[in-house]
């Protein structure tokens, strides 16, 4: 969660008040509002950029990593907008590694 931040400093409070509400960062619950503001960048309203972050989970999914796959696939990937939801375009920019993830959990999109 920390090279999240590193790679995408617009997390920087979110992560500190996770690390103050939480006495530490809950990765699920982190992640939870990593998907929000996420869906907000990309829908141009937030200052996060949407692509660094993309580009940054790609990558870490790429490691392999089975504790990181986990907290990605699980609570960034699946939580993503449905279809009937704003920012679901967003899952047409997922690159490949994560394109393959959304598609074992989520077939119908």
């Amino acid at each position: 969660m920390r090279d999240l931040v590193a790679a995408a400093p617009g997390f920087e409070d979110l992560f500190d008040a996770h690390v103050f509400n939480e006495d530490g960062v809950l990765p699920h619950v982190f992640f939870w509002d990593v998907v929000q503001e996420t869906v907000a960048s990309f829908l141009g309203g937030d200052e996060t950029d949407w692509r660094v972050t993309l580009r940054f989970l790609e990558e870490q999914l790429q490691l392999d990593v089975p504790e990181v796959t986990q907290v990605v696939t699980s609570s960034f990937l699946f939580n993503l907008p449905w279809p009937d939801q704003p920012g679901h375009g967003l899952v047409d920019h997922l690159g490949p590694a994560m394109g393959a993830r959304f598609a074992a959990i989520r077939p119908s999109g």
